[in-house]
């Protein structure tokens, strides 16, 4: 199964990684760390360096509990990142982690071909058509609610069945726009909306998701269920990451968003060099 935009065809029948630049002061993990955008730019090298086979750039937290930036200073912060990666000689794709279609027109002008909505096209529904108009790269994932009260009270029924019966809906919206199904990925949205269980399920049973015919995106790095497995800070959830990666990998995952790509790859690069070996296939490994 191929991710195709752009001009890029991206393998997702083997495992991709897609590192996370956040430019803002207030993400959950590192906010503010790269607030700087020559330290943005060096962050994205060096993801590069340690394997990224894409940069995905955020300048507006969606953690739980966050509020929106406006237009203006969203593309304050994201676009001088997006414009020095591509004067710095980085060819991989970009990209632009928004829900805010004035945002995502600028960040495609400076050099993004992706764009990472957690609203799946139901902010601003113009974000479909200029996927379209310029075929670029489309993530759509879930979120039961919203980023301010995600959190407060989330409920299902049945997660898997759930989740895709929006992802149904989604791609069929999305075409109505005129997006190619190629041009699309999905992602379950790991703690937009759920409490540990239905995380823990989704990761389980991604595989159920490529039923629905596009390669599934898992985003895990340094979430709060992490921290209420372990019982670790925020800083201190890189293993249990590789974890939730690896894991899910095996249940039919092949893009991971990660905030450290260096040892994700090489526990990713592992278990799926024994996952290849198997000699029974697994329900859901192509």
């Amino acid at each position: 199964m191929k991710w195709e935009f752009a001009g890029h065809s991206i393998d997702c029948s083997k495992p991709v990684l897609m590192g996370i630049v956040n430019v803002t002061p207030d993400s959950f993990s590192d906010g503010g760390k790269f607030f700087n955008t020559g330290d943005a730019v060096a962050q994205a090298l060096k993801l590069v360096t340690d394997g990224a086979d894409i940069l995905d750039i955020g300048g507006e937290s969606t953690r739980p509990g966050s509020e929106p930036v406006t237009i203006d200073l969203e593309i304050e912060r994201v676009i001088p990142v997006i414009r020095g990666i591509r004067d710095a000689g980085i060819k991989v794709p970009i990209s632009i982690d928004t829900r805010k279609l004035e945002v995502a027109e600028k960040a495609v002008d400076a050099g993004a071909v992706i764009i990472n909505d957690v609203t799946a096209l139901r902010d601003n529904p113009e974000i479909g058509s200029l996927v379209s108009e310029r075929n670029l790269g489309l993530v759509l994932m879930h979120m039961q609610g919203r980023p301010q009260s995600m959190q407060e009270n989330p409920h299902y029924d049945d997660v898997i069945a759930e989740i895709s019966e929006f992802f149904l809906e989604r791609l069929d919206f999305a075409q109505s726009r005129g997006v190619k199904p190629e041009n699309i990925v999905l992602d379950p949205g790991i703690g937009f909306g759920k409490l540990l269980e239905h995380n823990l399920t989704i990761i389980a049973e991604c595989g159920r998701f490529l039923e629905i015919g596009r390669p599934v995106l898992i985003g895990t790095s340094r979430k709060r269920f992490i921290g209420e497995i372990l019982d670790r800070k925020v800083d201190k959830r890189l293993f249990g990451t590789i974890g939730s990666c690896v894991a899910a990998l095996y249940s039919g995952a092949r893009i991971f968003r990660v905030h450290d790509v260096g040892p994700v790859r090489e526990a990713i690069e592992v278990a799926w060099s024994v996952l290849k070996s198997t000699r029974e296939t697994p329900v859901y490994h192509e």
